[in-house]
Order: structure tokens, then C-alpha cells, then sequence
């Protein structure tokens, strides 16, 4: 008797006891595989330094033997890092970087890239901290049971076009744009090796500075996606200018590179084919925060949803594309450009089919000089000088083109 209730207390009292093994970790010089015997819940890694490390929970998971190392990698070690999360350790020769995390088909299997690095580009990841991927929904696990039972009331999840809209700023009948402040809160994008200072801090007060510049004018109105340090995904960003009907997205970031010499801002428009790998590169990155839901195009069959979104998108990309060149002219009296200034990339902010928008990257946080530009007031207001002057001369030949 005492051993059923032995085992029916190791059962009900360790999470572990549900959760998946680690059967196996494959290590080749460019690639680890962890394989389970069942379902998990979700897979992360991140980067540690002193001593150089590449780090992978498995959440759901209960850890097995140890593998073997190879390439970069020198020792693999495996622990149980509390009740449900199983953690591999990847002990590292020399500097990496990880990518294209995926679940096998089968939902049994993760494997993560990885890729020489130089240092710079190796301590801007480990700042970065952790990327989450999860299996597909068919073979997640669900969480382990607990030892007890808690039930909280939660209100009803808000859809997107229920939440708050920003205010609008400006004389009425003035055409609208909307400037959004990319990454917030848990999201701090990218991290500058000098002085470890954070994308969602430049970009909001870059996002202000250009708010005000548009206010003193008074040729315009201007909604700002948020006015301080809090996280919108990405979906709820455009979709705020739709809601508000507006005539103008512009989405505001800080680029990072592994070459420190990289510098100067880069335009980016919608393009479903990235322009080149480093395009595709950043739109990755920053698609990772959030999942694409899709458009909705109310009833219509699916055949006329293709034809009118095809139309519409189309008609929105030379607009930006046409702002775009606007804003390189006009800005680059006030800040450096990239001599490849304009980009394609499919990044998910600018998904709206019928708001023309613009992903402006006003600098490189890898770069010393860019760093000082866009923390500096001076800089953020020369910045939003050129952005302002771009937003108002695109609208003042939109209404001379109609007239």
C-alpha cells in the first residue's frame, strides 16, 4: 500500500513525471537536433557569455544523457531546469549566432542553425536574450498537471479592432499619419554593444520628436501607435491606421549589423520576395515577435478577396514606394542614407493593404556614430526634421496630383 501511494505522490507532486524525454541531441558543425519521445510544449534559446554558451529549454521536457559535441561546440550538457523545462547547454569554442529554430513535422524533433560570428555581433545576441519558437499546433503538449488547482476569472480576450485607439493630433481635415515607435516593453529590439542601450527607446523618442516637428507645422494630423514604453504586436500597429483611416504609415527602427562599420538609413516597402538575405534576414527578426492572422475581406468569395486585395495592394506599394523616394530626397539633408537606401522586405507592419507604409531604419546600433545620433537630442530632432519635411511634401503633391 505504501508504495501505491508512493508512486501516486510522485505522480501527482513532479511535473516532470508528464512531461516528454530527450532521447536524443545530434550535434554537426552547423546544427543541433533534439529529439523526444512525445509532444512538447514549446522550445527557446538564447546566448550566454563568459564562459561563451548557447542555451535551449525545452519546455515540457525532462532531460536525458548528454550528447556529443562537434564543430563550434565542446561539451553538450543536459539538466532539468525546474519541473517542466528540460535545458541544453551547448559549451561554445568560439563566437556563434543561432537561426531558423524549427519542429520537425512530426512534432517530436527541434533543431536550431548556428553560425560563426565575430564578437560584436555574438555580445549583441546575448543581450538580445531569449527566441521562443513553438511546434504546430496539432502536436503541442498541453502544460504538466500541478500539485493543486487555482481558478481565476479573465475577461474575454480583445480582439484587435477592439482595442483603444490612439489620439490624433492636428487641425481637422488634415491628412493622417500615423508614426509607430517599433518594439516596447518586453521588447527591447536590438542592443547596442555601446553602453547596452535599447532600439524601443531610440525609436519612441525618435517617434516623438517627429510628432512634434508635424505639430508645430500644423499641415497635417499624427497619431502615434504608442507614447511610451509598452509592447503592441505587430498586427494591432497597422491596424490602428486602418482603423483610424490613415493616409500614411511610417514605422520606426534601429538596424544592427555584424559589420561596426555599417551605417546610415535604409527605407524599407512591402515586398512578399525579400530584395536580398539581409533584407529577408531583418524581416525575419522582426516578424518573429508576432504571428500573421491574415486579412479579412468580409464575405465576398474567395476569387473576388484575391482580385480586390491584389488591386488594392498594388496601388498601396507605389504610393510607398513613390514616398519612399520623397523621403530619401528630402531627408538626406538632414541624415545619411545608405547608398542602397530603398529595400524590399515582408515585414509584417507593412501588411495593410490599403495604408500606404514605410519601415524607416534611421541607423545602425552597431555603429558608434550612429548610436550617438539617435540617443542624441539633436540628432532625433534633425532626424524628425527630414521625416517631416518627407510626410509633408508627399501629401502636398497628393492633393496637387488630384487637383
Amino acid at each position: 500500500m505504501s508504495v501505491v501511494l508512493a508512486m501516486i505522490a510522485f505522480l501527482i507532486g513532479s511535473p516532470s513525471a508528464w512531461a516528454a524525454a530527450i532521447e536524443r541531441v545530434d550535434v554537426t558543425p552547423n546544427r543541433v537536433t533534439i529529439a523526444f519521445d512525445d509532444y512538447v510544449e514549446d522550445a527557446s534559446a538564447f546566448i550566454l557569455d563568459n564562459p561563451r554558451r548557447l542555451a535551449i529549454d525545452i519546455a515540457g521536457a525532462r532531460a536525458g544523457s548528454s550528447g556529443r559535441s562537434s564543430g563550434p561546440v565542446t561539451q553538450v550538457r543536459q539538466g532539468q531546469y525546474n519541473d517542466n523545462t528540460a535545458r541544453i547547454v551547448l559549451d561554445l569554442a568560439r563566437p556563434v549566432t543561432f537561426a531558423n529554430g524549427q519542429f520537425g513535422n512530426d512534432g517530436r524533433s527541434f533543431s536550431l542553425e548556428y553560425r560563426p560570428a565575430s564578437h560584436l555581433a555574438f555580445a549583441s545576441a546575448a543581450a538580445a536574450g531569449r527566441a521562443r519558437f513553438l511546434p504546430p499546433v496539432a502536436f503541442r503538449a498541453r502544460p504538466p498537471r500541478a500539485r493543486g488547482g487555482l481558478t481565476v476569472p479573465l475577461p474575454p480576450a480583445r480582439r484587435i479592432d477592439e482595442a483603444p485607439l490612439p489620439r490624433e493630433q492636428g487641425p481637422r481635415g488634415r491628412p493622417l499619419v500615423v508614426i509607430d515607435a517599433g518594439h516596447g516593453g518586453h521588447d527591447p529590439g536590438a542592443v547596442s554593444p555601446f553602453g547596452n542601450r535599447r532600439e524601443k527607446d531610440a525609436t519612441l523618442a525618435i517617434a516623438l520628436a517627429i510628432r512634434d516637428q508635424l505639430i508645430a507645422s500644423g499641415r497635417v494630423r499624427v497619431a502615434l501607435t504608442r507614447e511610451d514604453d509598452r509592447f503592441i504586436i505587430l498586427n494591432e500597429r497597422y491596424e490602428i491606421a486602418r482603423r483610424l483611416n490613415a493616409d500614411l504609415f511610417i514605422s520606426v527602427h534601429v538596424d544592427s549589423a555584424e559589420n561596426p562599420q555599417a551605417n546610415g538609413a535604409t527605407i524599407y516597402t512591402l515586398s512578399e520576395v525579400a530584395s536580398d538575405r539581409e533584407a529577408a534576414r531583418l524581416a525575419r527578426r522582426e516578424n518573429a515577435a508576432n504571428i500573421i492572422n491574415g486579412i479579412n475581406l468580409g464575405g465576398e468569395d474567395e476569387d473576388v478577396r484575391s482580385i480586390l486585395l491584389d488591386l488594392t495592394r498594388r496601388e498601396t506599394m507605389n504610393v510607398s514606394t513613390r514616398f519612399a523616394d520623397v523621403l530619401y530626397r528630402q531627408g538626406r539633408t538632414t541624415m545619411s542614407f545608405r547608398n542602397d537606401y530603398h529595400r524590399f522586405a515582408g515585414f509584417v507592419v507593412l501588411k495593410a493593404p490599403d495604408t500606404p507604409s514605410v519601415l524607416l531604419e534611421v541607423g545602425y546600433l552597431t555603429n558608434e556614430e550612429d548610436v550617438a545620433r539617435v540617443f542624441g537630442q539633436a540628432g532625433q530632432r534633425e532626424i524628425a526634421r527630414g521625416v517631416a519635411g518627407a510626410i509633408e511634401t508627399h501629401f502636398a503633391r497628393r492633393v496637387a496630383d488630384r487637383r
